[in-house]
């Protein structure tokens, strides 16, 4: 990458590889919508938030939910409270500029400075949702009705999209952003990780954590696997518990942290229940 006085090298509380850094800058200096898949747990909404801390600039969260509708983003007309201000004489309904909320995509729109806007999880929404922001996201500006007013960018803000490929998206949305795919993180990658939020974490104690985790990973019944903020919180668990270290791959201690469905979790004790040995079970 070439020097460029808006680049970003990653956080202090974030581990990035080459290749993503490497995407977000280009996405910055392309002014495009960096799209980020990967399943849950890593890392993606992490990524907006190691962007914001990493160029020092603010961070606007728009979180999609399955009822979102792009209009939400933009503005919202508060009629009701129009017509409440109308019936007791509050205010000066004219005034219709006051009734109107800008949405998060508004916001970071109207800032006087760059801002980071996260649209987190667009799969959620329903497959229209992309297509009706191509103009604003391209533009960078939308048209509010009711008061004829034109809102445009005062600085472009930086947009990092995610995705947990729930849905395919629209081919046009596609074209219009750099794309990248967080793979889980290997244990040599997820050993860094760790370190960054636990810098004296026992070595065995990481070791045996490390070796059941992606062993269960590897279990093709599961409904949800586990992902990086699981692991964290489990070793987490396991420290200030002080189990012996060998219960660790026999028991699996805490699996609740781990597992978040019963289907899951009977999956694993019924290994147990079989009587297999913490040895044979890690070799399966």
């Amino acid at each position: 990458m070439g020097k460029h006085t808006n680049q970003f090298k990653g956080s202090g509380s974030y581990v990035v590889s080459d290749e993503l850094r490497d995407a977000v800058n280009i996405a910055i200096v392309l002014k495009k919508p960096l799209l980020i898949k990967g399943e849950p747990g890593t890392g993606k909404t992490m990524l907006a938030q190691a962007i914001s801390e990493g160029l020092g600039k603010e961070l606007i969260i728009w979180n999609i939910k399955s009822t979102t509708k792009a209009q939400d983003g933009l503005y919202l007309y508060d009629t009701v409270q129009r017509l409440y201000d109308s019936q007791f004489g509050e205010g000066n309904v004219a005034d219709i500029k006051q009734y109107i909320r800008l949405g998060k995509l508004g916001e970071a729109f109207v800032s006087e400075e760059q801002v980071v806007l996260l649209i987190d999880e667009i799969d959620k929404a329903d497959l229209e949702f992309p297509n009706d922001l191509l103009w604003e996201l391209d533009r960078m500006e939308f048209y509010i009705n009711e008061t004829r007013e034109m809102i445009r960018t005062n600085v472009r803000p930086i947009v990092i999209i995610t995705s947990n490929a729930e849905k395919e998206l629209p081919d046009a949305f596609l074209r219009r952003c750099i794309f990248h795919y967080i793979a889980f993180p290997e244990p040599d990658k997820m050993e860094e990780i760790v370190r960054v939020h636990y810098p004296d974490i026992d070595e065995k104690l990481l070791t045996q954590a490390m070796e059941s985790f992606y062993k269960i990973r590897e279990m093709k019944e599961l409904q949800k696997k586990p992902g990086t903020s699981e692991l964290l919180d489990w070793l987490q668990a396991l420290t200030f518990s002080g189990i012996p270290l060998k219960k660790i791959a026999a028991e699996i201690p805490f699996i609740g942290v781990l597992l978040k469905k019963n289907q899951d979790i009977d999956t694993v004790a019924e290994i147990r229940e079989k009587g297999y040995s913490a040895k044979r079970w890690l070799n399966t």
